[in-house]
């Protein structure tokens, strides 16, 4: 018997974005938890064209398939958390002793 995915009409996307549809296929992951979520992520960090944007491109990927698999998808989760952290430290940094030396 065919095993029949969760989420069989996701958008295909440009490969600069989701090279080799990476993002896209682990939607289509039935079971799919949040090591091998975080696995298929860095997979697609290390592949993806450096210059493309990384916040720019998770931003993309998330309006195309958080939608369709939900704010709990595993996926979904590891994108939000990599947005978040390729924000980096907001605030300012330094202030007069740090010019000071």
């Amino acid at each position: 018997m065919a095993q029949r995915h969760p989420y069989p009409n996701l958008p295909e996307v440009d490969q600069a974005l989701d090279p080799g549809g990476l993002i896209r296929e682990s939607y289509r992951i039935e079971g799919l938890g949040l090591p091998e979520a975080r696995s298929i992520f860095l997979d697609w960090a290390i592949k993806i064209d450096p210059e493309l944007a990384p916040q720019i491109a998770i931003r993309r990927l998330l309006a195309l398939y958080a939608p369709l698999g939900g704010a709990e998808h595993p996926m979904t989760v590891v994108l939000t958390e990599g947005l978040g952290k390729l924000g980096g430290p907001g605030g300012r940094r330094g202030g007069s002793r740090a010019r000071r030396g």
